[in-house]
């Protein structure tokens, strides 16, 4: 006996929701055009103090000194053990920069130890901003020609430009909050990628069906009948995400902060993209059943067969 789902008319709303996703483009591409990106040390190259205590350390205190010594923008984490701290600055290259972070650390009397005093050069940073670009083009190309021979290519393309529009409005929050955009937040980013395109292909899978079951109805109803067909999977999955993510944000420390919010912003751009743009761009595509029909085999195809 086949499962009943009650119907939700989502394609009523898909004007308003379309302009909703052009003005969070618009704005997402503005900030990133006008403030860019606030990259971290992976990014643009700083120094690195590595120290130690005698008991474990307080990181928030350890943050509280530094910006009272002028060092704001100090990235505090421990670094193998309660008691090794690391701390990245953004500065120039200065010998006596790590003299300079243990007095100001020592200004409580705790007893604290230099161990590393280092610089990431800027090189390193640039190699490393490339390197993450190109991986993220070659990722979207690759889906596309996936989808392009699994699916069809209108579905290869309306996933696509919904990926795209997922990693803009991520990239876009972080740009306009200036929330710092490390190497952790660059694979949250990718980790997007695949999240969104699961949560798409879940959806087109089912259109796909429904396309070539359901005898009557518009491109309209078979969208309405995919989407309210999935919508429970679509929110059970990223519920139990979010709340894994709200998890890591609120305990896992400063360390993986950026991963946690960028996994999150783009859980939620992701659901709700798998539902209304995805969807949506399908219908700007014009699928038709004559797009997922088999093409017809050849006389000799058929001949050939026993």
């Amino acid at each position: 006996m086949s499962e009943v789902h009650k119907l939700y008319n989502f394609m009523g709303l898909r004007k308003a929701f379309g302009i909703f996703s052009i003005v969070l483009m618009i704005a997402s591409v503005a900030s990133l055009a006008v403030n860019g990106l606030r990259f971290g040390l992976d990014f643009t190259g700083g120094s690195l103090v590595e120290v130690g205590y005698e008991a474990s350390a307080d990181l928030n205190l350890i943050r509280q000194q530094l910006s009272t010594a002028g060092y704001e923008d100090a990235v505090v984490q421990n670094f193998g053990s309660s008691t090794d701290v690391l701390i990245r600055l953004g500065e120039t290259h200065d010998p006596k920069l790590g003299d300079k972070v243990v007095e100001a650390l020592k200004a409580d009397g705790s007893e604290v130890e230099l161990r590393r005093n280092e610089y990431v050069g800027a090189q390193v940073g640039e190699e490393l901003r490339e390197q993450g670009g190109l991986g993220m083009l070659l990722a979207l190309a690759m889906i596309m020609v996936y989808l392009a021979f699994r699916f069809q290519f209108k579905f290869s393309l309306g996933a696509v430009l919904a990926l795209v529009h997922d990693v803009t409005i991520v990239l876009g929050f972080f740009s306009i909050m200036q929330l710092d955009f490390d190497l952790t937040v660059l694979a949250a980013v990718l980790a997007v990628i695949g999240y969104s395109l699961n949560d798409t292909i879940v959806v087109y899978d089912r259109i796909r069906e429904n396309f070539r079951i359901m005898r009557k109805g518009g491109p309209l109803e078979i969208l309405n009948s995919s989407l309210s067909q999935t919508l429970s999977r679509t929110l059970v999955t990223s519920l139990t995400t979010a709340l894994v993510l709200v998890a890591l944000l609120v305990f896992g420390g400063e360390t993986i902060r950026g991963f946690a919010i960028a996994l999150l912003a783009g859980v939620v751009v992701g659901t709700y993209s798998s539902i209304y743009v995805a969807a949506n761009l399908l219908l700007a595509l014009k699928i038709t059943k004559e797009d997922l029909i088999p093409p017809p085999k050849e006389e000799s195809e058929i001949d050939e067969m026993p």
